[in-house]
């Protein structure tokens, strides 16, 4: 049985080792698109993440989502017993996602060596904080460090002021993205070869490939991007502006063709004939004076008629939203992008719904985060283990 309705991964079986985020969040996303995920815990408390974050009567509201189509057992690494049920689970997984210090799972004989040996199919996932080789291997990593040592840190928030963090946990995330990739990636070429392999997940290194050009940038054209607020250099206009009903749209006018239909929006086409700004270049040697001139226009209107008269001339724009204006949106609904579903604590949770979508194999959210331990003996009778008394 699985907690899942069928997906593309549909009878693959997945072992989820660690807790947290970057770990489980590759999980989930596994879990979404059909995987049978049995997730291991720790007797007590479980994953810190049941706890974590904003709570309700004492239950995390992360926790349903992190945790959904997962089923949970509990199991102690550290004793004799919980090893040989983790490791009779590890003979039976396609893919093992962990995310503890670098060589952790080797002391409990989950490393690839050993589990590959009865297993020789398994891919083993490792998500950590500098990856499992090099000389910082062994150092702890949270998301937070791995965004500081990637590079997103030094180019995020105003320039005069300390780097800024995005507001959500980006590194463990895009780190989990990684994994989910990976992971894909060796499910694939095992088709062709039928052997598994180790997939390693660094954080650090999952941002710093988000970093775009900003190597080549400094090396070879002298440029050290840094901190920029709520713009790109050189990309203009590109913003947030203000309204007369004090809403923040942002407009993505820096296209040549889409600057030409803000112009006419705006009702002065002349600026898209203007030295200043008839060329992306020029747009962005004079970012500071075009966004005081978008600005002073779309300070005059009310956000709904800026959005509609943007629309009205094919200028990409929209509100910047908040979590009150995502949960109340017509096309978040549309797309299943806020599903509601009764969390094992009896109240309802909102959630995002499966990303991507599949045509045939949709997957879906089919349960929400299980209660701990909720599946040990079910997943030790599959196993034909017997309880001890």
């Amino acid at each position: 049985m699985t907690t899942a309705s069928s997906g593309p991964l549909d009878g693959i079986r997945l072992l989820e080792l660690g807790s947290f985020i970057a770990g489980p969040f590759a999980g989930q996303l596994l879990g979404d698109y059909g995987a049978d995920v049995i997730k291991v815990e720790p007797p007590g408390d479980g994953d810190p993440m049941r706890a974590w974050g904003v709570t309700r009567d004492g239950h995390g509201l992360w926790w349903p989502t992190i945790g959904r189509n997962k089923r949970s057992i509990v199991a102690d690494l550290r004793s004799e017993e919980g090893r040989r049920l983790v490791q009779r689970l590890a003979d039976e997984a396609d893919v093992i996602v962990e995310n503890f210090r670098t060589g952790r799972i080797a002391d409990w004989g989950l490393d690839y060596d050993t589990v590959s040996r009865t297993n020789p199919g398994v891919i083993l996932v490792h998500v950590s904080g500098f990856g499992q080789t090099g000389p910082r291997a062994m150092e702890p990593g949270f998301g937070s460090i791995g965004e500081a040592v990637g590079g997103i840190r030094h180019t995020t928030g105003d320039p005069d002021r300390a780097p800024a963090r995005c507001g959500v946990s980006l590194g463990d995330s895009l780190a989990a993205l990684f994994a989910v990739i990976g992971t894909l990636a060796a499910l694939h070429e095992r088709n062709q070869s039928g052997k598994g392999q180790e997939v390693d997940v660094a954080i650090y290194e999952a941002v710093a490939a988000l970093m775009e050009s900003t190597m080549a940038d400094f090396e070879l054209g002298g440029v050290l991007r840094n901190r920029s607020g709520g713009t790109l250099p050189g990309v203009a206009p590109a913003n947030a502006y203000p309204t007369a009903d004090g809403v923040d749209v942002l407009i993505a006018g820096n296209a040549d063709s889409v600057f030409s239909r803000l112009a006419t929006a705006m009702g002065l086409p002349e600026l898209a004939g203007d030295d200043r700004f008839a060329t992306h270049t020029a747009r962005g040697d004079h970012a500071h004076e075009l966004d005081e001139a978008v600005a002073d226009w779309t300070r005059t209107l009310p956000a709904e008629e800026l959005l509609s008269t943007l629309s009205d001339h094919a200028v990409p724009a929209g509100r910047v939203y908040t979590a009150a204006d995502m949960v109340a949106d017509a096309h978040y609904e549309a797309r299943d992008m806020v599903l509601r579903r009764t969390a094992r604590a009896g109240f309802e949770v909102p959630m995002t719904g499966v990303v991507p979508r599949f045509s045939r194999t949709p997957g879906s959210v089919a349960d929400v985060g299980p209660a701990l331990g909720e599946h040990t003996e079910e997943i030790e009778q599959e196993l034909g283990l017997q309880r001890q008394p």
